[in-house]
């Protein structure tokens, strides 16, 4: 999500396309930028294969790290910490500190190491990765930034939660290779990284009497097979259970039987948004009553837990898509709203272009059911709802149109469901082909609009008639164009450095933020 208006002036060379159409490119920054909010590293795309893109996405960290390294920090921390994106960010930072060790660089590698860690499983994230491409020989900043992170995000429930051996690197792993020092305040953690060692090396240890909540999980693993159902039925079951960090997938195999609807029910109160929103469909073939599921709607309509969420908007569709009855409809509704919050108000008339090509309909990635399709319905229904909100009067906007091959158009009502309006959109994408035609679309939809909006993983065919002619050919300078790239490929069909021509990308709420800044005139600066 950023402008290129500032930082991409040092190249402005005209190129192609992948499909041949008029492309422009970015500098090393924006290129790198672009890229990272749209990866998802060691996946094939549309365009690229993932070893391609892989690589061009370590290459551009390299140059950048080494040209700029307070960026590269600050762009590290707003990766993972407002974005959102989890392996883009360890690889960006392991990147960048082996391309300034190499020349012998020194000054926040340590520092960039440690804040690609958020979640107490990525300090094995950033030692398996860095293993893996550079060998067991760690350098002492990357050992240093790791055990930063650990001291920061080692405790009871994260061991209880990401220790296990489906990791290359567990806990003791880390521990052991790092050897970080007990954080100021934490007296305990000493005994957890203790604790982790016994139980990796599988040494008959009591569990230490200050690590309480490890040592109430030790009491229910200790219960004979028979007896643990029972401790869902009991009176305070589910504290007990939350008393102890068992989360939903070890309570499966702690019972060692189904999960049925008092397992669940059991185990719903401690479960984070991200956890339920992906077993809406196990709560109903279970038969988790309609009070329990209350209880889940009540907190996806909660603005507050959605934000500590940090779900991407496109996580609240897949769960949507995925829901097996309507009880969940209008919660999952409220909380896509809460996701989308920043979405500006947009005076005057606005054309949204989302394109529904044949490139747009893969998926994000391999484990994922949703498409670049789906994102530009998501991001073109949620603006075009919002405009219908805003409309007192017919001096306010939003004209929604996908386009192929030709073109569609969306009307969307005052008041529509922004989740049922995006499957519908999304469900038209056969009705005009499968090119990318975006000159074309621009040429029959453009009408005098106060702005321009195009989702598209900007890929255009050439324009039919003058090959020359970029998308924003029949567009007046003076009206802005928000290109919301889906992709991240390095050509581009918005030319960058002109005024009012602006590209944003990745999936993230932050496109909306992003987005109300450009729009109101903001677009100057890096948004970190």
């Amino acid at each position: 999500m950023m402008t290129m208006a500032k930082f991409n002036k040092a190249q402005n060379d005209s190129t192609k396309t992948y499909e041949g159409g008029k492309a422009f490119a970015r500098n090393a920054k924006s290129d790198l930028f672009l890229l990272a909010v749209t990866n998802m590293a060691g996946e094939d795309t549309f365009y690229e294969s993932a070893d391609v893109r892989d690589k061009r996405y370590r290459d551009l960290v390299h140059t950048v790290a080494l040209e700029d390294a307070d960026w590269m920090l600050r762009f590290v921390v707003w990766l993972r910490s407002e974005a959102n994106m989890r392996s883009a960010s360890v690889v960006a930072a392991c990147e960048a500190v082996w391309a300034r060790l190499q020349v012998g660089l020194s000054g926040s590698n340590r520092q960039l190491i440690d804040a690609a860690c958020q979640r107490a499983d990525e300090p094995g994230e950033v030692l398996a990765y860095w293993t893996g491409r550079y060998g067991r020989a760690v350098p002492k900043p990357v050992k240093r930034g790791v055990a930063d992170a650990v001291a920061r995000l080692y405790s009871e429930y994260t061991l209880a939660k990401y220790d296990s051996d489906a990791k290359a690197f567990r806990f003791a792993d880390v521990i052991d290779l790092v050897h970080p020092a007990a954080a100021d305040g934490k007296p305990w953690q000493g005994d957890l990284f203790r604790h982790a060692l016994d139980r990796r090396h599988k040494r008959d240890n009591p569990v230490p009497a200050s690590l309480g909540t490890l040592t109430k999980r030790a009491e229910l693993l200790a219960l004979p097979v028979a007896e643990r159902r029972g401790v869902l039925l009991a009176d305070g079951g589910a504290e007990r259970l939350a008393g102890a960090g068992m989360t939903w997938e070890a309570l499966a195999g702690w019972l060692q039987g189904p999960m049925d609807a008092a397992a669940w029910e059991a185990v719903i109160p401690s479960m984070g948004l991200m956890a339920l929103a992906r077993n809406l469909r196990n709560f109903d073939e279970a038969g988790v009553s309609d009070e329990v599921a209350w209880k889940i709607c009540a907190r996806f309509l909660d603005a507050g837990q959605v934000a500590k969420s940090r779900m991407l908007p496109y996580r609240w569709l897949s769960a949507y898509k995925a829901a097996p009855s309507l009880r969940w409809g209008h919660a999952l509704e409220g909380a896509l709203g809460h996701a989308v919050a920043g979405i500006p108000e947009l005076p005057g008339r606005t054309l949204v272009l989302v394109d529904t090509s044949g490139s747009m309909t893969g998926a994000v990635s391999a484990r994922s059911q949703v498409r670049h399709l789906d994102i530009g319905g998501l991001i073109g229904t949620a603006l075009a709802v919002r405009g219908a909100a805003a409309q007192p009067t017919r001096e306010a906007s939003v004209d929604l149109v996908g386009f192929a091959d030709g073109v569609f158009r969306h009307p969307i009502a005052k008041g529509a469901s922004v989740l049922r309006e995006a499957e519908a959109f999304a469900r038209r994408s056969g009705e005009v082909g499968h090119g990318t035609r975006m000159v074309e679309a621009v040429k029959a939809t453009y009408s005098g609009h106060d702005r321009v909006v195009i989702v598209s993983d900007m890929q255009t065919f050439p324009y039919y008639y003058n090959d020359k002619l970029g998308a924003d050919a029949f567009i007046p300078e003076s009206v802005p164009v928000f290109g919301i790239n889906t992709a991240g490929y390095a050509p581009s069909a918005l030319a960058p450095g002109k005024a009012n021509r602006f590209e944003i990308g990745g999936f993230s709420d932050k496109v909306f933020t992003m987005f109300g800044l450009l729009a109101s005139g903001q677009g100057t600066a890096w948004p970190f």
